[in-house]
Protein backbone atom coordinates (compact mmCIF):
# COMPACT_ATOMS: atom_id res chain seq x y z
CA UNK A 1 0.00 0.00 0.00
CA UNK A 2 1.50 3.31 -1.23
CA UNK A 3 1.03 5.75 1.54
CA UNK A 4 1.20 10.05 0.07
CA UNK A 5 2.12 12.05 2.93
CA UNK A 6 2.95 15.94 2.13
CA UNK A 7 2.82 19.40 3.87
CA UNK A 8 0.94 22.05 1.98
CA UNK A 9 0.50 25.74 2.47
CA UNK A 10 -0.78 28.60 1.24
CA UNK A 11 2.10 31.26 -0.61
CA UNK A 12 1.65 34.39 -2.02
CA UNK A 13 4.05 33.81 -4.57
CA UNK A 14 6.41 31.45 -6.03
CA UNK A 15 9.38 33.03 -6.24
CA UNK A 16 10.86 33.20 -3.12
CA UNK A 17 10.16 29.40 -2.53
CA UNK A 18 12.03 29.15 -6.36
CA UNK A 19 14.83 31.32 -4.97
CA UNK A 20 14.97 28.92 -2.04
CA UNK A 21 15.09 25.69 -4.09
CA UNK A 22 18.09 27.19 -5.92
CA UNK A 23 20.01 28.33 -3.03
CA UNK A 24 19.79 24.67 -1.66
CA UNK A 25 20.98 23.10 -5.12
CA UNK A 26 17.48 21.51 -6.11
CA UNK A 27 16.78 20.00 -9.03
CA UNK A 28 13.51 20.90 -11.26
CA UNK A 29 11.92 18.47 -12.69
CA UNK A 30 9.75 19.28 -14.84
CA UNK A 31 6.33 21.86 -15.65
CA UNK A 32 3.01 20.17 -16.43
CA UNK A 33 -0.52 21.93 -16.69
CA UNK A 34 -2.92 18.67 -15.43
CA UNK A 35 -6.56 18.38 -15.74
CA UNK A 36 -7.46 16.83 -12.74
CA UNK A 37 -11.85 15.12 -13.44
CA UNK A 38 -12.65 13.56 -10.18
CA UNK A 39 -15.87 11.26 -10.09
CA UNK A 40 -18.09 10.04 -7.80
CA UNK A 41 -21.84 8.54 -7.41
CA UNK A 42 -24.46 10.90 -7.55
CA UNK A 43 -24.97 10.53 -4.02
CA UNK A 44 -21.21 11.60 -3.38
CA UNK A 45 -20.58 7.81 -1.26
CA UNK A 46 -16.54 8.68 -2.10
CA UNK A 47 -16.62 12.55 -0.64
CA UNK A 48 -19.20 10.71 2.31
CA UNK A 49 -16.60 8.05 2.79
CA UNK A 50 -13.13 10.81 2.49
CA UNK A 51 -12.04 8.84 -0.48
CA UNK A 52 -11.39 10.20 -3.82
CA UNK A 53 -11.51 8.48 -7.79
CA UNK A 54 -9.49 10.86 -9.78
CA UNK A 55 -8.10 11.01 -13.72
CA UNK A 56 -5.75 13.28 -14.12
CA UNK A 57 -3.97 14.53 -17.57
CA UNK A 58 -0.54 15.81 -17.35
CA UNK A 59 0.56 17.71 -20.35
CA UNK A 60 4.14 18.29 -19.58
CA UNK A 61 5.12 21.74 -21.26
CA UNK A 62 8.80 21.48 -21.72
CA UNK A 63 8.74 17.68 -23.52
CA UNK A 64 5.26 18.60 -25.09
CA UNK A 65 4.21 15.09 -24.41
CA UNK A 66 0.82 14.04 -22.17
CA UNK A 67 0.11 11.14 -20.13
CA UNK A 68 -3.24 10.19 -18.19
CA UNK A 69 -2.82 8.57 -14.64
CA UNK A 70 -5.78 7.09 -12.36
CA UNK A 71 -5.77 7.31 -8.57
CA UNK A 72 -7.31 5.75 -5.74
CA UNK A 73 -7.44 7.97 -2.40
CA UNK A 74 -7.99 6.64 0.90
CA UNK A 75 -9.30 8.74 3.68
CA UNK A 76 -6.86 10.86 5.72
CA UNK A 77 -4.87 9.30 8.49
CA UNK A 78 -4.35 11.10 11.86
CA UNK A 79 -1.59 14.10 12.25
CA UNK A 80 -0.18 16.39 11.49
CA UNK A 81 0.52 16.48 8.02
CA UNK A 82 -1.66 14.94 5.58
CA UNK A 83 -1.77 11.53 4.85
CA UNK A 84 -3.62 8.82 2.99
CA UNK A 85 -3.54 5.81 1.04
CA UNK A 86 -2.69 6.05 -2.62
CA UNK A 87 -3.12 4.41 -5.33
CA UNK A 88 -2.05 4.92 -8.84
CA UNK A 89 -1.68 3.52 -12.43
CA UNK A 90 -1.06 4.61 -15.84
CA UNK A 91 -3.88 4.62 -18.30
CA UNK A 92 -3.00 4.24 -22.37
CA UNK A 93 -6.31 6.68 -23.16
CA UNK A 94 -8.03 8.68 -21.05
CA UNK A 95 -11.24 9.07 -22.75
CA UNK A 96 -11.90 5.71 -21.95
CA UNK A 97 -10.48 5.48 -18.74
CA UNK A 98 -13.35 7.81 -18.03
CA UNK A 99 -16.24 6.28 -20.09
CA UNK A 100 -15.38 2.94 -17.65
CA UNK A 101 -16.06 5.24 -14.72
CA UNK A 102 -19.24 6.63 -16.25
CA UNK A 103 -19.98 2.66 -17.59
CA UNK A 104 -19.58 1.68 -13.71
CA UNK A 105 -21.54 4.87 -12.06
CA UNK A 106 -19.18 7.45 -11.55
CA UNK A 107 -20.11 10.76 -12.99
CA UNK A 108 -17.79 13.53 -12.89
CA UNK A 109 -17.77 15.94 -9.88
CA UNK A 110 -15.63 18.92 -11.02
CA UNK A 111 -13.11 18.56 -13.41
CA UNK A 112 -10.16 21.83 -13.15
CA UNK A 113 -6.48 22.92 -14.30
CA UNK A 114 -3.50 23.30 -12.21
CA UNK A 115 -0.11 24.73 -13.22
CA UNK A 116 2.46 22.39 -11.27
CA UNK A 117 6.20 23.09 -11.59
CA UNK A 118 8.31 20.09 -9.51
CA UNK A 119 11.18 20.27 -7.64
CA UNK A 120 13.37 17.71 -5.88
CA UNK A 121 15.04 18.59 -2.41
CA UNK A 122 16.79 15.51 -0.78
CA UNK A 123 14.11 12.63 -0.95
CA UNK A 124 11.12 15.16 -1.20
CA UNK A 125 9.68 16.29 -4.10
CA UNK A 126 8.45 20.13 -3.87
CA UNK A 127 5.37 21.23 -6.11
CA UNK A 128 4.41 24.84 -6.67
CA UNK A 129 1.30 24.46 -7.98
CA UNK A 130 -1.45 27.34 -9.08
CA UNK A 131 -4.62 26.86 -9.09
CA UNK A 132 -7.75 28.89 -10.97
CA UNK A 133 -9.59 30.77 -8.77
CA UNK A 134 -7.78 29.50 -5.29
CA UNK A 135 -3.97 31.18 -5.71
CA UNK A 136 -0.38 29.67 -5.35
CA UNK A 137 0.47 26.77 -3.32
CA UNK A 138 3.27 24.69 -2.16
CA UNK A 139 3.21 21.00 -1.36
CA UNK A 140 6.21 19.04 0.01
CA UNK A 141 5.95 15.51 -0.48
CA UNK A 142 8.42 12.62 0.89
CA UNK A 143 9.23 9.18 2.42
CA UNK A 144 8.77 10.44 6.17
CA UNK A 145 7.34 13.74 8.38
CA UNK A 146 10.76 14.47 9.47
CA UNK A 147 11.90 15.15 6.05
CA UNK A 148 8.72 17.06 4.94
CA UNK A 149 9.54 19.15 7.73
CA UNK A 150 13.37 19.58 7.43
CA UNK A 151 12.26 20.56 3.54
CA UNK A 152 9.40 22.88 4.64
CA UNK A 153 11.81 24.79 7.06
CA UNK A 154 14.65 25.28 4.62
CA UNK A 155 12.43 27.09 2.24
CA UNK A 156 11.10 28.90 5.23
CA UNK A 157 7.40 28.02 5.27
CA UNK A 158 7.65 26.33 8.59
CA UNK A 159 5.69 29.53 9.90
CA UNK A 160 2.90 29.19 7.00
CA UNK A 161 -0.07 27.46 8.54
CA UNK A 162 -0.47 23.45 6.91
CA UNK A 163 -3.72 22.96 4.85
CA UNK A 164 -4.90 19.09 4.84
CA UNK A 165 -7.95 20.18 2.97
CA UNK A 166 -7.87 18.73 -0.69
CA UNK A 167 -7.77 20.74 -3.35
CA UNK A 168 -11.42 19.49 -4.56
CA UNK A 169 -12.85 20.41 -1.19
CA UNK A 170 -11.19 23.95 -0.95
CA UNK A 171 -12.20 24.56 -4.34
CA UNK A 172 -16.32 22.91 -4.40
CA UNK A 173 -16.06 24.89 -1.15
CA UNK A 174 -14.94 28.26 -2.63
CA UNK A 175 -17.21 27.59 -6.19
CA UNK A 176 -20.22 27.03 -3.54
CA UNK A 177 -19.39 30.43 -0.99
CA UNK A 178 -19.52 32.38 -4.82
CA UNK A 179 -22.01 30.70 -6.12
CA UNK A 180 -21.00 29.72 -9.02
CA UNK A 181 -22.50 26.04 -10.56
CA UNK A 182 -20.04 25.63 -13.32
CA UNK A 183 -17.98 22.37 -12.62
CA UNK A 184 -15.14 22.93 -15.21
CA UNK A 185 -12.56 25.52 -13.97
CA UNK A 186 -9.69 26.43 -16.24
CA UNK A 187 -7.43 29.18 -16.26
Amino acid sequence: MAVELEAKVKVESHEPVRAMLLQLGAQRVSRVMETNTFFDTPTRTLLSQDRGLRLRIKHDLERESSKAVVTYKGPRQPGALKQREELEYEVSDASAAAACMNALGFATELSFQKSRESWRVNACLVELDEMPILGTFVEIEGPTADEVEIVRSALKLADLKLINDSYIAMLIAELDRRGIKDRTITF
